[in-house]
């Protein structure tokens, strides 16, 4: 009786193991463009726009966020990238979170990795310009247009 309650559940777990690997194979990625505007003193935010290139087909998204801690001063951040883990374009719209701090004077580069609540994985590189020093709990939002 055991054994076959344990050879039951051992099949189970197979069967939901050989789903989270097919839905992850399925899984596709895109490359995104995102301008950022971002304003503040102690309590910020920032707001922008992008696109999204999936599948041969380019959308239009919207970004907004907040930031609370040592935020001061003003930037435009030019970011640029892979979008992974995602099945259909609308996957990339969700919030995602950080903590980070920087310094930007003049102009910086920036790197970062964010995942949003449907798994969507973002891996974006480009540049800072402005006046902007910040250690800070962020939140950005995309949206699509």
């Amino acid at each position: 009786m055991r054994a076959s309650v344990l050879r039951a559940a051992l099949a189970a777990l197979m069967a939901f193991a050989g789903l989270a690997v097919s839905s992850a194979v399925r899984a596709d990625s895109g490359f995104v463009t995102l301008v950022i505007y971002k304003a503040g003193w102690i309590i910020g935010g920032s707001g922008g726009s992008g696109t999204l290139t999936f599948r041969g087909r380019s959308y239009s998204l919207s970004t907004g966020g907040l930031d609370y801690g040592l935020v001061f001063g003003g930037s435009k951040t030019v970011l640029r990238g892979r979008v992974s883990n995602i099945n259909r374009a609308s996957d990339i719209a969700g919030v995602y979170g950080a903590a980070g701090a920087g310094l930007a004077l003049g102009r910086g580069a920036r790197a970062i990795v964010l995942t949003n609540q449907k798994g969507a994985v973002l891996e974006l590189t480009g540049h800072q310009v402005g006046l902007m020093a910040n250690a800070d709990l962020s939140g950005l939002a995309i949206t699509m247009r």
